[in-house]
């Protein structure tokens, strides 16, 4: 068979590869493609034409997707659910902004097509089977150009090109509604179920999409069909783990050396031909030098020619070696690398088998210990850290859910206090320093027994807020709701276009990503359910009440499980009352003390109990999520005991900050000291972290709380958004190092009251968050009821509240730039200038420490009462 060239290719003499002429590259992708396609041997029809059409007939109906069809996929937290095509093929989801014909692959080439091309090209090159001298004889020719003689003919076909390239993009536009927008892959992704219509489907890595459908029927079907093609994928990817373990795992020895010899060969062609390029540049180079003597010109141009295409010949064989070189690596490298992934796979897979059959030895012995009549438990003989299922979000404590394993840091003094090293951390992560930890199992006995009394008390908690028919004197009627949240579109790039060449400091956010609070008034929730307090006031027992000042604790994180708007940073000076003291029996003021670093001060007072907190933070971005580390304490007093308690909060996460839903997270270990009458007594609490493969109950808190000689009195169980219940603990066995602690009765300490059905149409708020901002009369000016654009943006005025937000923060920045100047002129002469002071709070060192924190001076209520607002500045 003679060997004739492809059009626009030329075949140069001496049975060389053939030279690539600038040829279209619809004809070298057509051309490729039928090589591959027609090196391809046709066994199963034997050269009958019918055969053919049954294969392709076959292979049409191996392309059509298992389930396809319109869904709702949730795209950001600016768009929320937008419509989206789906197709299920071949255990892997898909999805497209148009509707698509026959699975991934369809309207292009399919994927058998690419993957036969993306083999070919990188399949071994004939050359790289020779030897040096045949790369040195037969260097790769370049692509030869062809000179455009014809100025016609070039004109022509330059108009055919513009006319062709116009189509194309016409044809990439239309199309552009048909390309893959994601892709999902089945064999190790998580289907869960949020409601009748919505499911989420996630990787456990980057993936993750949240979707709805019309309605339950097609959720189900769809649910039904991902499980299918997930079980499907499952069983190949074994049956491709098992053939990988027959040949690739068990590699011989002689095929190592082959390939350590392949490689040390390629490398000392890479050697000769440095030293190749190294002798023939300097040639050239003095050649170079020669040519501008200026002496017998054609002689040197020639030996300049001569040693240009020596160098030339040089290069190109340094640029094959290195080809073949890097080709050889790449292709044992992805075979070592396929094997070491295949191991640690393997490896994980094990470690995990050996963790559920540890589980489910420690299920046995606990089941055994139970059912053995006067048998102590030994905590010795349990060395994991989980030992029961997860309890289901809601339900009532069970025997397994109330037992559970919790590490304690040992510690020999009060280290809570702030100091040098700890100004930038946090509780959280503060703990984790501590290298010596008690580890204690807390044991629950049979709830069986629970009397009456108990279960009155557990269900009665919700009767400690005080409300309207059981007051003496009639209370003010306040609004239960807010106005609805207008749906904005947010323009990103607008805020972008705004941005370019600004300070930092100075780019104005937009009031869509917040709610109408300031951060004031959100502090004040945290007293939304400070009837746990009144009841802490009157325990009898120290320990008992500290067990209740930790429910307390833990209740003001409730709305932080659906509430993800963000609230108005306050301007310096700023302040807000909330006088509840007829209905709700407390009243507390704050105010923003310091701009930078941010700081507000906090004093509230009620029925037998005080409670203030200096709050400051630090946040971390982490490219996917924020993290935002509290830097204040917070003390709460009981006057008629001298009690005291200090806590610091807990670490907050906010997670898909750029794509997806925004949710929110808390987590870490608390630490609560008591102090005066209560010195000694603690709290160690801990915030499970939020995960998709744990085994426990999702946003869990537990805790136990040890009198003065480090004793369990009281444990602590639930999860930070739905309820916290405590118990006594009745008996203590095992060792010093590992005890036991069993617990009487469970008791609710603390349940959330969850908003209202409609709450998701004004921001997600509680009762208590729709009456913060409510206006009052004679309150101080100041007060961030008083705040303008707070004020517009809760009359659903975004337009007007984001002119008014960019006019007080200029105002604000015009203040701060004043009081720079003037200390300036102040320090130039040489006099003191004195720093900004708070109105209501004043510094003073804090008892037992030589830091300074901001103290309620008692003064706000009698200027409310005589309405001196003297010393207020004009802040809006």
């Amino acid at each position: 068979m003679s060997e004739t060239p492809m059009p626009g290719t030329a075949k140069p003499a001496g049975g060389t590869t053939p030279t690539l002429v600038s040829a279209p590259a619809s004809v070298v992708a057509a051309t490729a493609a039928t090589v591959v396609v027609s090196s391809v041997p046709n066994n199963s029809t034997g050269g009958n034409p019918n055969g053919s059409s049954s294969s392709v007939a076959a292979a049409a109906s191996q392309a059509e997707p298992d389930m396809k069809g319109w869904l709702l996929k949730w795209t950001n937290y600016l768009k929320g659910y937008q419509k989206r095509w789906f197709v299920l093929s071949k255990g892997v989801l898909s999805y497209y902004r148009a509707e698509h014909g026959a699975g991934p692959y369809a309207g292009g080439r399919s994927a058998a097509g690419k993957l036969s091309i993306r083999r070919r090209r990188k399949g071994p090159r004939p050359e790289s089977k020779g030897t040096m001298m045949q790369c040195l004889r037969a260097p790769r020719s370049p692509t030869r150009l062809v000179p455009s003689s014809l100025p016609d003919s070039n004109s022509n076909s330059s108009n055919a090109l513009m006319k062709k390239h116009s189509k194309k993009l016409k044809k990439n536009q239309a199309e552009m509604a048909h390309t893959c927008r994601g892709t999902i892959s089945l064999h190790g992704a998580l289907i869960h179920t949020v409601d009748s219509c919505t499911f989420v489907i996630s990787n456990g890595g980057t993936q993750t999409f949240h979707i709805k459908a019309a309605n339950e029927v097609e959720r189900q079907s769809w649910v039904t069909a991902l499980e299918l093609a997930k079980a499907k994928a499952i069983r190949a990817m074994e049956s491709d783990e098992e053939e990988e373990d027959n040949t690739a795992n068990t590699i011989p020895s002689e095929e190592l050396n082959l390939v350590v010899r392949e490689l040390t060969v390629r490398l000392e062609n890479l050697k000769t031909c440095y030293d190749l390029i190294t002798k023939h540049g300097a040639a050239l180079q003095r050649a170079l030098s020669e040519l501008e003597t200026g002496d017998d010109l054609a002689n040197k141009t020639k030996i300049v020619s001569e040693r240009a295409t020596l160098f030339r010949i040089s290069s190109n064989a340094m640029i094959n070696a290195c080809s073949d070189y890097l080709q050889t690596a790449q292709t044992q490298g992805h075979k070592w690398s396929k094997m070491l992934q295949h191991e640690r796979d393997q490896k994980l897979h094990l470690e995990e088998m050996v963790e559920q059959l540890a589980r489910q030895h420690s299920h046995l012995e606990q089941a055994a210990t139970r059912h053995r009549p006067n048998a102590a438990t030994s905590a010795s003989d349990d060395e994991d850290n989980e030992f029961y299922d997860a309890q289901e979000e809601g339900g009532s404590v069970t025997q397994e859910d109330s037992s559970f394993i919790l590490n304690i840091p040992v510690t020999t003094h009060h280290n809570h206090r702030r100091n040098s090293n700890d100004a930038t951390g946090s509780s959280s992560e503060g703990e984790e320093g501590n290298s010596e930890t008690q580890q204690v199992l807390v044991v629950a006995e049979n709830l069986d027994n629970m009397d009456v009394t108990d279960r009155i008390s557990v269900h009665s908690s919700q009767a400690l807020t005080p409300t309207l028919s059981n007051q003496s004197k009639v209370v003010r009627k306040r609004r239960t709701r807010v106005t609805d949240k207008p749906n904005y579109p947010l323009n990103l790039w607008s805020i972008i276009k705004n941005c370019i060449g600004k300070d930092l400091s100075k780019i104005p956010m937009p009031v869509n990503f917040n709610e109408p609070l300031s951060m004031l008034q959100r502090l004040t929730e945290d007293f939304e359910y400070a009837e746990i307090l009144d009841k802490a006031a009157q325990a009898k027992d120290t320990c008992e009440q500290l067990a209740y000042v930790t429910a307390f604790t833990v209740s003001s994180y409730s709305t932080t499980s659906n509430r993800t708007g963000k609230p108005f940073n306050p301007l310096l000076g700023e302040t807000y009352e909330c006088d509840r003291t007829e209905d709700l029996g407390w009243r507390c003021i704050n105010e923003q003390v310091s701009h930078h670093p941010p700081m507000a001060a906090q004093y509230c007072e009620g029925r037998g109990w005080r409670c203030w907190q200096e709050f400051t933070m630090t946040s971390k971005f982490r490219g996917k999520y924020i993290q935002i580390v509290p830097l204040g304490y917070t003390h709460v007093e009981f006057p008629a005991t001298g009690n005291k308690y200090t806590w610091r909060k807990v670490t907050t996460t906010v997670h898909n900050i750029i794509v997806g839903k925004l949710w929110v997270d808390n987590h870490g270990d608390m630490e609560i000291f008591g102090e005066g009458s209560a010195k000694g007594v603690k709290c160690h609490l801990k915030y499970l972290p939020y995960s998709y493969f744990t085994r426990d109950t999702q946003r869990r808190v537990k805790g136990v709380v040890m009198d003065n000689s480090n004793q369990v009195k009281w444990v602590i169980n639930g999860t930070w958004d739905t309820k916290i219940e405590i118990a006594p603990v009745t008996s203590t066995s095992g060792s010093m190092e590992n005890p036991v602690y069993k617990t009487g009765n469970y008791k609710t300490a603390w349940t959330r009251r969850m908003p209202p059905p409609d709450s998701d149409k004004y921001y997600n708020f509680t009762l208590l968050a729709c009456q913060l901002n409510e206006p009052e009369p004679s309150v101080a000016p100041t007060d961030s009821r008083l705040r303008p654009d707070q004020r517009l943006m809760e009359d659903g005025k975004w337009n007007e509240s984001n002119q008014e937000k960019l006019r007080l923060e200029e105002c604000q920045r015009a203040r701060r730039r004043q009081r720079e100047a003037e200390a300036e002129t102040a320090a130039a002469e040489g006099r003191p200038y004195p720093p900004y002071e708070p109105i209501w709070f004043g510094k003073e060192k804090e008892e037992g420490t030589d830091q300074l924190v901001h103290v309620y001076k008692g003064t706000y209520w009698d200027s409310k009462a005589k309405q001196d607002w003297s010393k207020c500045p004009t802040i809006f």
